[in-house]
């Protein structure tokens, strides 16, 4: 893992918590994307070096939707860039960790991501990632 590539935040409106994020950071989000296959909207800042992620909701049967009505809105995952997924996917698998999905699949802002079951990793949603070449 070479260095934390986003945190992700669930909320229950993207363009409320938008608003937030833009006064806070002073600018708006560079990019707003919705991701399908995970039933969210998405919208990205950058403060500096670091990334955040805001994810919404498309429908009530996607994993951010159940997240809120468990928890409520707050951090969902951090994201780790990494140089090979798949290597570094069977690498954690050796060391023991829950891998929710072994074969990666297209995630927003051009990545392929893959996560570790947060019961392995101290009740954290671990996403890694990796740039789409």
């Amino acid at each position: 893992m070479k260095k934390i590539e986003h945190i992700g935040i669930a909320v229950k409106s993207l363009n409320d918590s938008n608003i937030i994020f833009e006064k806070l950071f002073g600018k708006a989000p560079y990019k707003q994307e919705v991701v399908e296959s995970e039933g969210v909207k998405t919208s990205f800042f950058m403060n500096g070096p670091n990334k955040i992620e805001l994810l919404e909701a498309t429908n009530a049967d996607s994993p951010i939707a159940k997240f809120i009505e468990k928890k409520g809105e707050g951090i969902h995952h951090i994201a780790f860039d990494v140089e090979d997924i798949y290597k570094e996917i069977s690498r954690l698998k050796d060391e023991g960790f829950i891998v929710l999905n072994e074969i990666p699949k297209k995630g927003a802002d051009n990545k392929l991501v893959a996560f570790l079951h947060p019961k392995s990793t101290n009740g954290v949603l671990i996403e890694l990632c990796q740039e789409i070449a």
